[in-house]
């Protein structure tokens, strides 16, 4: 069988323009095994014309689109054929598991990773795909990502680290050790299908060292957290309301910062004083009832058109971000208007007061969804424990209010020497 040439396709097109009636022309030799074909059909306003890998494999005729003509033009359509299809013809293999085998990308492989994160929910797949953007950039978004070398990776994080940037430039090393550590899986996940292959054989930010991680101890002690509640219930200077109120249902509810920012009208539950998680960092739904002091509050709060208890500042379809919370309490405490400490802190601080107002160790756990390592707690125990909690938040309720209503203590005179 002889290949096909350009004008042979015009004159077949124009044929079945003329006589409405489909056509199939066959490029090269194949028949009894698997071949190029390209598939003419009538319609009523044009003729379409479509690249078909086509096989006969236990007496049957498969077939797999390519692309469509002329978009793709006769010499890339033999171009991903023999790509693509001709060995797996040739190996007996169905062409309907036949995929692109060119290697992926770099930008292939950091898309494909935060598509994964996404589809499975992870709030942090927004702030990977922004990392992940810029390290594209940097090493090449065309390059095979199987040819990135650990030298290229120490380079990018090098300068970060330089600036004193040494949060960063860890976050940097993780976003591509993970996106890598997706990839050397992926190919091989029945589970799932990628348009490409990596054909990565390591990874390349595998042997680079992480930051040692400084373990936070700071929490705030009982003045320290009656001197922040007052201020952020009266702020001496103008300051968004939702965060100020954000930061106090923080420290009311001990929960972790992305979920409380995150809180929407459709999670909160005001007639059982309940705020329920569908998911959350651990992957685990989560529902907690909240003590009646943060009720209240929330309460008094008016969800915007979006449905945000706390929205940003600049967008207001959009809930504020945990990084706007933290620059929030930093531009305070770099004001030495309130005790030094983070977000974070204040979810130790709420874990060491609610101990001392007197909730056990366990409770405090399952209230700040804490993963239990137990096999009990982890197999078979399914209970939702909310009868024990709705106890242990009414007893943090009363210690809290105690706590609040203390009156500011006065500075002592200092006496003329």
């Amino acid at each position: 069988m002889p290949s096909l040439t350009d004008g042979e396709i015009r004159r077949a097109l124009k044929q079945v323009e003329q006589t409405g009636k489909q056509l199939s022309l066959v490029d090269g030799e194949g028949h009894g095994t698997g071949r190029l074909v390209l598939v003419m059909k009538p319609m009523p306003t044009r003729v379409t014309a479509d690249w078909m890998a086509q096989q006969w494999r236990d007496q049957k005729r498969l077939k797999k689109k390519l692309g469509s003509y002329p978009s793709m033009p006769l010499s890339k359509a033999r171009e991903v054929f023999n790509r693509d299809f001709a060995e797996m013809i040739q190996k007996g293999r169905s062409i309907k598991i036949a995929g692109d085998t060119r290697p992926g990308t770099v930008a292939d492989l950091f898309e494909a990773y935060v598509a994964n994160l996404k589809e499975a929910g992870k709030p942090s797949w927004k702030e990977a795909e922004k990392g992940l953007n810029k390290i594209a950039d940097t090493l090449g978004r065309n390059r095979p990502a199987r040819d990135i070398e650990p030298d290229e990776i120490t380079a990018i994080i090098r300068p970060i680290y330089e600036r004193g940037k040494r949060s960063m430039a860890d976050h940097v090393r993780s976003y591509i050790r993970s996106a890598y550590s997706w990839g050397l899986k992926s190919e091989h996940d029945y589970r799932t299908t990628s348009s490409r292959r990596f054909g990565l054989v390591f990874n390349p930010a595998a042997g680079i060292p992480t930051e040692p991680k400084n373990v936070g101890t700071r929490w705030l002690d009982e003045d320290e957290f009656l001197r922040l509640y007052r201020w952020l219930e009266c702020p001496d200077r103008p300051v968004h309301p939702p965060y100020a109120r954000a930061v106090r249902i923080l420290m009311l509810t001990g929960q972790r910062v992305e979920e409380i920012a995150r809180l929407h009208v459709y999670q909160w539950d005001s007639a059982e004083r309940i705020i329920d998680w569908s998911k959350t960092k651990n992957g685990k739904p989560h529902a907690i009832p909240v003590p009646r002091i943060a009720a209240e509050l929330i309460e008094s709060i008016k969800p915007n058109e979006f449905g945000w208890f706390f929205p940003s500042a600049t967008d207001p379809s959009k809930p504020v971000s945990h990084g706007t919370l933290y620059s929030f309490m930093w531009r305070q405490r770099d004001r030495e208007i309130i005790p030094v400490v983070t977000n974070r802190d204040l979810r130790r601080t709420w874990k060491t007061l609610a101990g001392k107002a007197g909730l056990s160790k366990e409770i405090r756990d399952r209230l700040q969804n804490h993963t239990l390592q137990d096999v009990s707690s982890k197999s078979y125990d399914r209970w939702n424990y909310m009868p024990e909690k709705r106890a242990a938040v009414a007893k943090w309720d009363k210690f809290v209010r105690e706590l609040l209503s203390k009156k500011r203590r006065k500075p002592l005179l200092k006496e003329a020497a």
